[in-house]
């Protein structure tokens, strides 16, 4: 079943009258209204001048901190790079210093050893130099004990030539013999003549030295036997006579020469 679509009353009876072509517009009855268009064309562009004032100062501003960035990265590179060579410049100080310390150490080490061999080379010198003083004065212990020996010795010998001398020269004459110097301390030479027959001028002699206790004859001339002469020797060491001792030599010549 279709039923007609009708206007409601209430709407049809709102509807306005047609209107005659004299009659007033409803457009111009309304309100008129003003949009400021100019003055939002004015605002937005006084926006857009700000807009782009700031976009060129934020632009400005982004290059000048990354110019000063950059220019703070420079720097830093730069104080890397001093800081790098300082670095550099101290280790290589740290290690002249170490190479100075070490050589130093080493030479404290030769001197100390130099002063330990000095000091033991002192003291051998000292051990040495107190054992020449006892041994020098050991020495001279003997040379003054010596030198009073043969004080005591050459006294006696001139105590006994106040008395031998007139008995040297009897035997001198008697026994034709003269009594020389051997060219040395304490060696007497003896020289005998009128020992042989066929030439009274020919000479024998012999030469006693007397640096010890126990004389010695050292030399003769001629030759004798050597147990001869240790006779004479003995008699003349045991006995201390010397009278004996020239007139045995003497015989032994007289003897050697026949």
């Amino acid at each position: 079943m279709s039923t007609a679509f009708e206007p409601s009353l209430s709407t049809s009876t709102m509807r306005p009258p047609l209107s005659s072509a004299d009659a007033p517009s409803m457009a111009d009855k309304l309100p008129s209204i003003n949009f400021g268009f100019e003055e939002l064309r004015d605002r937005m562009a006084s926006f857009t001048v700000k807009f782009d004032t700031f976009i060129e100062q934020g632009r400005k501003r982004v290059l000048e901190e990354r110019n000063q960035f950059r220019l703070n990265v420079a720097e830093l590179k730069e104080d890397q790079r001093m800081k790098k060579k300082d670095i550099e410049i101290m280790t290589s100080k740290t290690d002249s210093h170490q190479q100075t310390l070490a050589k130093e150490a080493a030479e404290t080490n030769e001197m100390q050893a130099a002063i330990a061999s000095l000091s033991a080379q002192r003291d051998g010198h000292l051990s040495t130099r107190d054992a020449l003083k006892q041994q020098i004065a050991d020495t001279q212990k003997q040379i003054d004990a010596r030198l009073a020996a043969q004080r005591a010795h050459a006294q006696y010998l001139d105590a006994q030539s106040r008395f031998n001398i007139p008995e040297l020269d009897f035997w001198s004459s008697t026994l034709c013999m003269s009594i020389d110097g051997a060219g040395q301390n304490d060696r007497l030479k003896f020289v005998f003549t009128h020992i042989d027959d066929r030439d009274w001028t020919r000479e024998a002699f012999f030469e006693l030295d007397t640096t010890r206790r126990d004389y010695e004859i050292t030399y003769c001339k001629p030759k004798l036997e050597k147990e001869q002469i240790e006779r004479v020797l003995d008699h003349l060491n045991e006995y201390r006579d010397l009278r004996a001792c020239l007139k045995g030599m003497r015989d032994l010549f007289v003897e050697a020469m026949k």
